[in-house]
C-alpha cells in the first residue's frame, strides 16, 4: 500500500512570490462552536493560521465567538445570535461564505463542525449549508452527524471527511475496527467513490482515498487521543485547502503535518500533551 510521499510538503510550501498579497495563502473560514464548546474552532483556527493561512475566520454562536475572541487578537469572530446554529443562520451563513470568497479572490475554505453540538436544528442547516455551498469544505465531528440519516448529493463537491473510526460508522453505517487493514482500505475507497468526496480516516494508521486511489499515513501518534487532536487537524487541512491544494494532496499533507507536530510535541510533553503543544510544532514541520 502506498504512503504518503515525504517530498509532498516541499512541494506545498515553496518560497512565497516577493509580490505576495493578503489571500494569496488563503481564507479559512471556520463554522463551529456553541453555548457549551467554544474551544473546538479556536484551536481549527490557530491551526490553520500554524499552517500557512493568511486568514481566518470564526462564524459562531455568540457566546463562543465571544470567548474565542478572547484567546488571541489574531482571532477574528463573527458572532451569530442563540446559543446553537439553527435554520434561522442560513442565510447569514451563505452570505458570509460567498462574501469571504470574493474578498480572498476565490482562496477559500471552509471547515465545519467543532464543537457545533447535535441539536436537530444545528444538524439541519449543517445539510442545507453543504447542499448550497461551492467552496470546498472540511468536514468534521459533529457535521458528520449531521448526515447520519439523511445523506445530500455529494456529486460536484469539494468534500473531505475528517472521522475517526465511530464517525466512519455514522456517516457510512459500516464498522471497521475489527476489519483487517486491507479489507478497511478498501471500505474506505469504495466510500469515498460512493459519496464522491475524499475520506481521512483517522486511527492508528490514517488510511486516505479519493475513492480511486489509497495511501496510508503510518506515523502513529498515541497521545493524539487527546482532546482537540482532531481540530487541529481538520484547521491544517482547510488551511491546505484555501491555498488550492487538491483535496486527496491536502488529506494527506494534513496528516502527515499533524502527527509528525504531534509526534514532536509528546517526545516532550508525552501524557501531559495537549492540542495546542501541537500546534506550536507546527512552523518546526512545515519549513
Amino acid at each position: 500500500m502506498k504512503e504518503i510521499n515525504s517530498n509532498l510538503l516541499d512541494k506545498i510550501y515553496k518560497k512565497r512570490e516577493k509580490d505576495a498579497r493578503k489571500y494569496d495563502h488563503g481564507l479559512v473560514i471556520i463554522i463551529g462552536g456553541s453555548r457549551l464548546y467554544s474551544g473546538s474552532p479556536a484551536l481549527s483556527a490557530f491551526s490553520a493560521f500554524r499552517a500557512g493561512a493568511d486568514m481566518v475566520q470564526i462564524i459562531a454562536p455568540e457566546r463562543a465567538a465571544d470567548i474565542a475572541a478572547g484567546f488571541s487578537p489574531s482571532l477574528v469572530t463573527i458572532p451569530l445570535r442563540g446559543d446553537y446554529l439553527s435554520p434561522d443562520h442560513l442565510s447569514d451563513l451563505l452570505s458570509l461564505t460567498r462574501s469571504g470568497e470574493a474578498v480572498a479572490r476565490g482562496n477559500v475554505s471552509v471547515v465545519i463542525g467543532g464543537g457545533i453540538g447535535r441539536e436537530e436544528k444545528t444538524k439541519e442547516v449543517i445539510r442545507d449549508y453543504l447542499t448550497e455551498t461551492s467552496v470546498p469544505v472540511v468536514i468534521d465531528a459533529d457535521a458528520i452527524y449531521a448526515l447520519e440519516e439523511e445523506k445530500i448529493n455529494f456529486a460536484g463537491k469539494s468534500f473531505l471527511f475528517t472521522p475517526h473510526l465511530h464517525e466512519f460508522y455514522i456517516l457510512t453505517g459500516i464498522k471497521v475496527e475489527t476489519m483487517k487493514k486491507e479489507e478497511k482500505e478498501d471500505v474506505v475507497r469504495k466510500k469515498a467513490k460512493e459519496l464522491s468526496s475524499t475520506i481521512l480516516l483517522k486511527g492508528e494508521t490514517d488510511i486516505i482515498s479519493d475513492g480511486s486511489e489509497v495511501v496510508e499515513n503510518k506515523i502513529n501518534v498515541p497521545y493524539l487521543t487527546t482532546g482537540g487532536c482532531g481540530d487541529t487537524l481538520a484547521g491544517i487541512a482547510g488551511a491546505l485547502l484555501s491555498r488550492g491544494v487538491p483535496l486527496f494532496e491536502a488529506a494527506q499533507a494534513a496528516a502527515l503535518i499533524n502527527t509528525k507536530a504531534g509526534q514532536s510535541a509528546s517526545k516532550e510533553k508525552g501524557d501531559s500533551l495537549i492540542a495546542t503543544d501541537l500546534i506550536e510544532k507546527i512552523e518546526k514541520i512545515i519549513k
